[in-house]
């Protein structure tokens, strides 16, 4: 077995998970940046008289971002709404939905955070065996030469926990940034199913006001 090819392997696989946080950190950090801009204008926007209107701006709700998407959706299903629990439920399956769609690409993070160290480990006991073969096939002659196999050993342990800790920091960053986020989104489907009972009542009571006056 090639131990020396195995322990290359190695580093680069942990060079592609490098690389592979630094994308998905780049576009997570865009995308959240952006999403919860727009999540704060949205919010600051939708007012009660806002809702009364026949319909909202389109420069607020056409644009493609998790908050104008919930807004939508919300607002297209309301005039369906009759009472609190038919409220709660559209809006629990609104908002998993949406939580789901903000929580995309982390998982690729978190399997980096889990699996660098052990790559790293990994190819430090590689390149160990590799200088203890070198050893058994030379002999000692060349000390530096051993030297410097451990030291490449202990290297790519160095570099897994690096990577993982790159890659920690973003997540729990990322993690905040998704908590925020949906706090943002649960006041946006509060707001837009403010009303909902009472249109619910006012339409029952002119039922009956009606039916009792042809009576």
């Amino acid at each position: 077995m090639n131990m020396s090819l195995l322990h290359q392997i190695t580093f680069y696989i942990m060079y592609a998970a490098l690389a592979l946080t630094v994308m998905v950190a780049v576009e997570r950090m865009i995308f959240y940046g952006y999403t919860l801009r727009h999540a704060r204008l949205l919010e600051t926007a939708l007012t009660v008289d806002m809702l009364a209107a026949p319909g909202l701006p389109e420069a607020l709700t056409g644009r493609d971002s998790v908050p104008a998407e919930t807004l939508r959706q919300m607002l297209g299903e309301r005039h369906r709404l009759r009472n609190r629990d038919d409220v709660e439920d559209l809006s629990g399956a609104i908002y998993i939905a949406m939580k789901a769609k903000l929580q995309s690409h982390l998982w690729m993070l978190d399997t980096v955070v889990t699996a660098a160290p052990l790559l790293g480990l990994l190819g430090t006991i590689l390149g160990i065996i590799e200088t203890f073969v070198t050893l058994a096939q030379s002999g000692i002659s060349d000390p530096q030469g051993v030297s410097a196999g451990i030291g490449t050993a202990l290297f790519a342990t160095a570099l897994g926990i690096s990577i993982a800790l790159v890659g920690l920091v973003f997540l729990n960053h990322f993690r905040d940034r998704v908590e925020r986020i949906s706090d943002h989104l649960k006041i946006l489907l509060m707001r837009a199913a403010m009303g909902v009972g009472e249109r619910s009542v006012a339409a029952v009571s002119h039922l009956s006001i009606a039916t009792a006056a042809k009576q």
